[in-house]
C-alpha cells in the first residue's frame, strides 16, 4: 500500500472516529457559536486599544478614554464567558466521544475469535486501548478547537489588517507561504517519529505485563536483572527516538519565533516611517502591529496542531487494525437458537491445526451419547485441549463436522450454544473481586439460596465463611489471596450454579489434597449425573468409571472403549496406564 492510500485509509479511519460525535452535535453547535463569539470578540480588542491610544495621543479627549476603556473590560469579561463555554463543552464531547469509543473498542475485542489473543500479546492490546486512544481524545478535544479558533482569528485579522494598511499587510504575506513549506517539511518527519515512539512504549508496555503476569518465574528464576534490562532496551530505544523528536519539535519554536521577530522589526520600521510621513497614526500602528502578532499565533499554532494531527493519525491508523479485525467464529446467516439440548456430541472426521503447516487433529471421528462421560487420554500435545477448544467452538475446523444432537455446531447461535456448557479448568484464574462475584459469574441472577447451595455442594461454603468477610472477601488479582484447592472449589461452585447441558472437566480435582479431592469428587458426580462430560485426564486413576475413553496419539483417535475394554487391549491406554499407576504408587508410598 503506498503512502498515499495510506493517507487516504487513516482519514478515512479518523473519520470514522469522529462519527461518534453525531449524538452530540447540539453541544458541538452551541460550542461553536460560542468559538466563533470568542474570536471575534477577540479580534475587536487591538482597535479598542487603537482608539484608545488615539485619544490619548491624537484627539486628548479624556471622556472618550474612559467609555473606550469601559468598552474594553467588558469585551474582556464577554470574551472570558464565552471561552470558558466553549472550552468546557468542546472538552465534555471529546471526552464522551472516546468513551463511547472505548466501549465500543472493549466490546469489540470481547467479540474475537481465541485465535486473536493467540497471536496478539496483552500489552500490545492494552496499549492500543490506553496511550492511542489517549493520543485520539487530545486531537479530539483540542485540534478542531483549535483549527476552527485560529482560522477564525487568522481570516478576521487579514482582513482587518487589510483595511488598516495594505501596504504592511503585504509584508506579512511575503512570509506566509516559506512558513507552510517549513511546516510541511517538519510535520512529515515528526509523523514517522512520533509513530515509531508509540510503537516502541508499546513494547515496553507487553514486557512490562508479561512480567506482572509472570511475576513467580521471574523470581523464582533470579531473572530481575534479565527482565529489567530488557525493559531497559525497549524504554530507551523510544527514549532515542523521542529525543530525534524533540530535536526537530524545539527547534520550530526558535525558529519562528526568530522570524516573527525579524518581521516585527520590518513592520515597526517601515510603519514608523509612515507615521513619521502622516500617512498614519500611532493608535493604527499599535493596533496593526498587534493584529500581526495576532497572526503570528494561528500559523505557529497550525504547524502545532499539523504536528498533534499526524501522531493523532497514527494512533487512529494502530487502534482501527483491530478493529477492523472481523471474529473467524461467529454465528451463520440464520443461525439456529438449540431448543431441548440432550447433549449428543459427534465429531465426524475433523482435521485441525492452529496454523495451516502444523496439523494438530487428523481425521478425528468419535461419539459421545447423550449424558455420557468420556474421558480424554493420550501423551502430552497429542491433541486433548484442542478437541476441547473445537467442541467449546473457539475454533472451526478445517474440514469435517463437530455435531451437537445431530446439528453442525456452526448453524447454532453461538451464544446459546455456549449456554450450554461449564469449564472447570486445571488453572483456575479467579476475577479480582469477590468471592461471591466469583461464583455468580456462572449465574449472574442466581438467588442467595442457589449462591449458598452450589459452594456447599463444592465442599466450598466451609471455608468461605471463616474468611474475614465471608462471601464479600476480595479474593486478589487471578485469585491470588486463596490456596489454589480453594480456587478450584469456587471454581466447581461456579459450574454448579451454571448448571450446564455439557460439562468439561480439565482435571478439576488436581490442585486438591487427597480429603478435598475426595469431597469434590462426591460433588462434581452429583453434578455429571444426567449430563453429558468430558474429562481431560492428566491422572488415569481418575478415569476409571468413564462410559468412554477416546485414546488421543499425533491428533488421531487411536483407541476408544472403557477402562476395562482397554486394559485387554494391551496397547498406548495400557501402556499409559500402568507406566503413570507405578509413578502414582511410588509417590504415595
Amino acid at each position: 500500500m503506498g503512502s498515499a492510500a495510506r493517507l487516504d485509509r487513516t482519514m478515512k479511519d479518523f473519520s470514522r472516529i469522529l462519527s461518534y460525535a453525531r449524538p452530540y452535535r447540539g453541544k458541538i453547535i452551541l460550542a461553536f457559536f460560542c468559538l466563533v463569539f470568542t474570536s471575534g470578540i477577540n479580534l475587536l480588542l487591538p482597535l479598542v486599544v487603537k482608539n484608545m491610544i488615539n485619544a490619548v495621543m491624537v484627539v486628548r479627549d479624556a471622556v472618550e478614554l474612559n467609555r473606550l476603556t469601559v468598552v474594553g473590560v467588558v469585551v474582556v469579561l464577554l470574551q472570558a464567558a464565552f471561552g470558558i463555554a466553549h472550552n468546557y463543552i468542546f472538552g465534555f464531547v471529546g471526552h464522551r466521544v472516546t468513551t463511547d469509543f472505548r466501549k465500543d473498542f472493549f466490546s469489540h475485542i470481547l467479540t474475537l475469535s481465541l485465535g486473536f489473543f493467540h497471536s496478539r500479546r496483552v500489552g500490545e492490546i492494552l496499549s492500543r486501548m490506553s496511550s492511542d486512544i489517549s493520543v485520539i481524545q487530545n486531537a479530539l478535544i483540542a485540534i478542531p478547537m483549535a483549527v476552527l479558533r485560529q482560522t477564525i482569528t487568522l481570516v478576521g485579522a487579514l482582513a482587518i489588517i487589510l483595511f488598516l494598511n495594505w501596504k504592511l499587510t503585504g509584508l506579512i504575506l511575503l512570509v506566509l507561504p516559506p512558513l507552510m513549506v517549513f511546516a510541511r517539511v517538519f510535520g512529515r518527519r515528526l509523523r514517522h517519529l512520533a509513530a515509531n515512539v508509540q510503537d516502541r512504549v508499546a513494547q515496553a508496555g507487553v514486557v512490562l505485563e508479561e512480567v506482572v503476569s509472570s511475576v513467580k518465574v521471574v523470581k523464582s528464576y533470579n531473572r530481575e536483572p534479565y527482565e529489567k534490562n530488557r525493559f531497559d532496551r525497549q524504554i530507551e530505544n523510544a527514549f532515542d527516538l523521542a529525543v530525534a523528536k524533540l530535536k526537530i519539535s524545539a527547534s520550530f519554536g526558535p525558529l519562528i519565533l526568530c522570524l516573527t521577530f525579524l518581521v516585527s522589526a520590518l513592520l515597526i520600521w517601515f510603519g514608523g516611517r509612515q507615521v513619521m510621513h502622516g500617512a498614519t497614526t500611532p493608535g493604527e500602528l499599535a493596533a496593526f502591529f498587534l493584529y500581526a502578532l495576532i497572526i503570528a499565533g494561528p500559523i505557529g499554532t497550525f504547524v502545532r496542531l499539523y504536528t498533534q494531527t499526524q501522531e493523532a493519525l497514527g494512533a487512529v491508523r494502530r487502534v482501527y487494525e483491530i478493529m477492523d479485525i472481523r471474529p473467524v467464529v461467529r454465528n451463520c446467516a440464520h443461525p439456529v437458537v438449540p431448543q431441548n439440548v440432550r447433549g449428543e456430541i459427534r465429531f465426524d472426521r475433523v482435521t485441525f491445526g492452529y496454523t495451516e503447516e502444523a496439523p494438530v487433529l487428523n481425521d478425528v471421528t468419535f461419539e459421545v451419547q447423550a449424558g455420557q462421560t468420556v474421558a480424554l487420554v493420550g501423551p502430552s500435545g497429542a491433541g486433548k485441549s484442542t478437541l476441547i477448544q473445537l467442541l467449546s467452538r473457539f475454533f472451526d475446523p478445517a474440514t469435517g463436522t463437530v455435531l451437537l444432537d445431530g446439528q453442525d455446531i456452526r448453524q447454532l447461535e453461538l451464544k446459546h450454544y455456549r449456554d450450554q456448557f461449564a469449564l472447570v479448568p486445571q488453572e483456575t484464574l479467579l476475577f479480582g473481586g469477590t468471592v461471591r462475584e466469583n461464583i455468580l459469574y456462572g449465574k449472574l441472577d442466581a438467588s442467595e439460596e442457589e449462591l449458598i447451595a452450589a459452594a456447599r455442594s463444592a465442599h466450598a461454603h466451609d471455608f468461605i465463611v471463616k474468611l474475614e468477610k465471608g462471601y464479600q472477601q476480595e479474593v486478589g488479582e487471578k485469585g491470588v489471596k486463596l490456596s489454589g484447592g480453594e480456587r478450584q472449589r469456587i471454581a466447581i461452585a461456579r459450574a454448579l450454579l451454571k448448571n450446564p447441558r455439557i460439562l468439561v472437566l480439565d482435571e478439576a480435582t488436581s490442585s486438591l489434597d487427597n480429603q478435598s479431592e475426595m469431597l469434590i469428587q462426591e460433588a462434581l458426580e452429583k453434578l455429571m449425573a444426567g449430563r453429558t462430560t468430558f474429562i481431560i485426564a492428566h491422572r488415569l486413576s481418575t478415569i476409571h468409571n468413564a462410559d468412554k475413553i477416546v485414546v488421543i496419539d499425533k491428533g488421531r483417535v487411536v483407541e476408544t472403549g472403557n477402562h476395562k475394554e482397554l486394559m485387554q487391549n494391551e496397547k498406548l491406554y495400557y501402556h499409559l496406564y500402568t507406566s503413570r499407576l507405578l509413578e502414582i504408587n511410588y509417590a504415595e508410598g
